[in-house]
């Protein structure tokens, strides 16, 4: 076989075989011309790239560092703090306050459960209810229910809009809360169905108390009342607001948007109810008394009157009425005028009530007797003024019982020189006889307001002064403390502080008595009952001033009073002063009534017209309710005056 040069064997015949083509090159680079001044290209080297950024992360993360160890470590509690005062709500929880009842155990003053509504303003804001006028619509939906204008809540809800918590209104009985109750549950549910916002999300409602008075406006001089913030305002709930109010508790809770957290925590620290207090007053004597009072005050256009009834034997007081008065209920149509206790804030001169005193003196120092003759002229001079009954008559030939059942002041101040040996002598034993029946000190209730009256020392009895006050004029004395001195002559010469409350009973139901009152021999026993002797006159006796008090069944003992009035407004005499003081039985005495009228501009203006009535009406009920028995003896009638031939 031939062999082609190169020693490769000849290709054999076959089929034609197809071609593949190339790839084509790609396209020659231009050439780079070369010069002298070329350097080779080289790229530069990240690690100041990567130490610049590590040095930032290193000080982000630095910055850090240091804010968490400040919060966690160094400033731990005061984040903590801030953060529980955002999430946790602190809730006062209200004692409940104590009952005031009377001597039988009736309420006059209780407590029944209220609502304080609240509401969190920051819930209402545009950022965090999505809606404008929020405030508005909350207002517009509470007015009506809560008795405000819808103005005067916005403002409240709008005031500090950052603010969690407001009070909207206190003290809401709880037929408002479910009011309220029922307008959450619309607006959430036109919340939910996307037609509104709920506007009220944030209103709540705090258990609380209120102070209500079963009998209105009965006893409410004594009683006073509470006030808006749930404390003492006057008479006894101020007095004894801290016996009453007991201490309050605490509940602090978790919350969320405004709602209490159902499984958050709780502490509490529980209320500690007020004490109840019992006080001396019978319910149905103070009915009567106030009832007797408001209708004479009324008929006779007076501007005010009072009645206080006195145990003569225990220095209880079972009532203490005041009219006009007001309902502690409706303090907002109450007149302001009204609100205190006149019976014991009234200073007023006593007028002929405190001859009585006069003659306690003039029979202890043994001056005279009740069948002591005084001859009583038309006139007596003395100092710059010329004195007078309130009668012209020729002269009078009066016993002393005379004197005091006519009520003369000529009389009286000729039986008051008797006390010494001249007027500056006569003027300090009167003077210390005052003081030792009440007069010119506090009673010893303690009650808010209460005046001591005005009783100058004998050295200021200076000119015709030295001559009225034997027969009340030129001092002055409140109701209580005219009732006082007739509840000693009653009770043998005995003086016993006047008493208000019985005692009191503790959250425990223990029951702790009122201490025992002082006790203060003013005049002999032997004293007492002469003078008694001689108050008989003045009502039993047809030439006695104070007939209209008669009871039947029963011998009363007592004195009439007419006296010139000094206008508190003015500070000069205006009008007069009306009154009647008693006690029954005259001869086992039980209970003592004084009666004292204000400015009676319509009709008769002398004590035994107009208080007289009242006296028998309240005396009359009073014995009869505490089942006094009738008198089993005649009274002895002394003689009111004397023949002078």
């Amino acid at each position: 076989m031939p062999q082609n040069p190169g020693g490769r064997p000849p290709r054999q015949p076959g089929p034609a075989r197809r071609r593949v083509p190339e790839p084509a090159r790609p396209p020659a680079r231009p050439a780079r011309l070369k010069g002298a001044g070329d350097r080779p290209l080289r790229l530069g080297s990240p690690r100041p790239r990567l130490r610049m950024v590590g040095f930032g992360l290193t000080l982000v993360l630095l910055v850090f560092t240091v804010r968490l160890l400040q919060v966690q470590a160094f400033d731990a509690s005061a984040y903590a703090a801030r953060a529980n005062v955002n999430r946790y709500i602190p809730v006062t929880l209200a004692a409940e306050r104590g009952t005031v009842t009377d001597r039988s155990g009736v309420d006059l003053a209780t407590t029944v459960d209220a609502y304080d509504i609240t509401a969190a303003p920051d819930l209402l804001t545009p950022e965090r209810i999505k809606t404008a006028g929020a405030a508005r619509q909350a207002a517009a939906l509470l007015a009506p229910v809560l008795g405000e204008r819808p103005a005067v809540l916005e403002q409240k809800l709008t005031a500090n809009p950052k603010s969690k918590y407001v009070v909207l209104a206190r003290r809401q009985p709880p037929r408002v809360w479910n009011k309220i109750k029922e307008l959450k549950k619309a607006a959430a549910a036109r919340a939910q169905r996307k037609e509104g916002a709920d506007v009220l999300a944030g209103v709540n409602r705090e258990p609380h108390s209120k102070r209500v008075y079963p009998n209105g406006g009965l006893a409410a001089g004594i009683l006073g009342f509470v006030n808006a913030e749930g404390r003492g305002g006057g008479g006894i709930e101020a007095q004894f607001d801290r016996v009453l109010a007991g201490r309050d508790g605490k509940l602090v809770y978790a919350q969320s948007g405004g709602r209490q957290v159902p499984t958050g925590d709780v502490k509490e620290q529980p209320a500690v109810p007020g004490s109840d207090i019992e006080l001396t007053i019978d319910r149905d004597i103070q009915w009567a008394a106030q009832n007797a009072i408001a209708r004479q005050v009324e008929e006779s256009a007076a501007d005010r009157g009072y009645v206080v009834v006195q145990d003569n034997r225990t220095g209880e007081i079972l009532a203490m009425a005041n009219a006009p008065g007001y309902d502690p209920n409706d303090l907002a149509h109450a007149d302001s005028d009204a609100l205190g206790n006149a019976a014991l804030q009234d200073a007023y001169e006593p007028g002929s009530v405190s001859k009585v005193m006069t003659m306690a003196a003039v029979l202890e120092e043994g001056a005279a007797t009740p069948m002591t003759h005084v001859e009583v002229p038309n006139r007596l001079p003395r100092a710059d003024r010329s004195f007078a009954d309130d009668v012209d008559h020729s002269t009078w030939h009066l016993t002393l019982n005379g004197v005091l059942a006519k009520s003369s002041n000529i009389g009286t101040i000729l039986a008051a020189e008797q006390l010494g040996k001249d007027q500056g002598q006569a003027n300090q034993v009167l003077h210390s006889y005052l003081r030792k029946f009440g007069i010119g000190e506090p009673t010893g209730l303690g009650f808010p307001g209460e005046t001591p009256g005005i009783l100058a020392p004998p050295a200021k009895w200076q000119g015709s002064r030295q001559y009225t006050i034997p027969f009340g004029q030129g001092l002055s004395l409140n109701a209580v403390q005219a009732a006082s001195v007739y509840s000693t002559i009653a009770n043998g010469g005995e003086r016993i502080r006047p008493t208000l409350v019985r005692g009191t009973k503790g959250p425990d139901g223990r029951f702790t008595p009122a201490p025992v009152p002082e006790r203060t021999r003013v005049i002999s026993d032997r004293t007492a009952r002469e003078l008694a002797t001689m108050l008989e006159s003045v009502v039993d006796d047809r030439e006695g001033t104070g007939t209209k008090a008669k009871i039947p069944g029963y011998r009363v003992a007592g004195k009439t009073g007419t006296s010139n009035r000094v206008d508190p407004q003015t500070g000069r005499y205006h009008g007069y002063t009306a009154s009647f003081a008693g006690f029954a039985p005259a001869d086992q005495p039980r209970l003592t009534v004084y009666c004292a009228i204000q400015n009676p501009t319509k009709g008769s203006y002398f004590g035994g017209q107009i208080c007289g009535p009242v006296y028998k009406q309240v005396m009359e009920f009073a014995l009869k309710t505490l089942q006094v028995p009738p008198s089993g003896t005649q009274p002895p009638r002394l003689p009111v005056s004397y023949d002078d031939e």
